[in-house]
């Protein structure tokens, strides 16, 4: 079984656990990539073979895979009952812990390629990001955790925002290829 890790940083775990987030996007980081750069627009058959291929081969998740949510021993909950030693790496480090152990699972509904600035304002919701409502004076605003003091006017800038957080600063202004993955929780 494979996992898969959300920043816990900016509160996206909590994010999945609770429901609000359905939707990751992650960079695709292959150089060749660019040969596929023909105009992806949606019904052309060249776009959609290629994707199809793109995904085929280089996506970590599939369509109906089962994956587990990394979370460390410590924050899983369950690891008091199975005397996880604190000494291990995973106690605090959830890139050190067995999937298999997660107590937390999603499925994968759905995977497709995309720039990463193709996000719409709904996929932004799915990511996370989320609407606050008179907040002050400023009425509606968005945001996501940790980055409280900051208040955007759209999702998409909220959005910009947390993945130049979270994969460094100009991640998307440059606008990579991703891979996105839809994905519903099952457990």
């Amino acid at each position: 079984m494979k996992k898969i890790m959300f920043s816990d940083k900016f509160g996206l775990t909590e994010a999945v656990l609770s429901g609000r987030k359905t939707m990751t996007r992650r960079i695709i980081k292959l150089d060749s990539l660019e040969e596929y750069s023909v105009s992806k627009s949606y019904g052309n058959p060249e776009w959609s073979a290629i994707e199809k291929s793109i995904i085929a081969r280089y996506a970590r998740y599939k369509v109906g895979e089962v994956v587990s949510v990394a979370q460390s021993y410590k924050d899983c909950g369950l690891f008091d009952v199975y005397q996880a030693p604190k000494d291990t790496a995973g106690w605090t480090n959830k890139m050190f812990v067995r999937a298999d152990l997660m107590p937390h699972r999603i499925r994968i509904t759905n995977v497709r390629v995309e720039r990463l600035q193709d996000i719409s304002d709904e996929d932004c919701i799915k990511e996370g990001i989320w609407m606050a409502e008179n907040v002050g004076f400023q009425g509606v605003s968005y945001w996501y955790p940790n980055l409280c003091n900051s208040k955007f006017k759209t999702p998409r800038e909220a959005y910009a925002a947390l993945i130049d957080r979270i994969s460094g600063k100009g991640t998307f202004e440059s606008n990579p290829y991703v891979f996105v993955y839809e994905f519903e929780l099952i457990k």
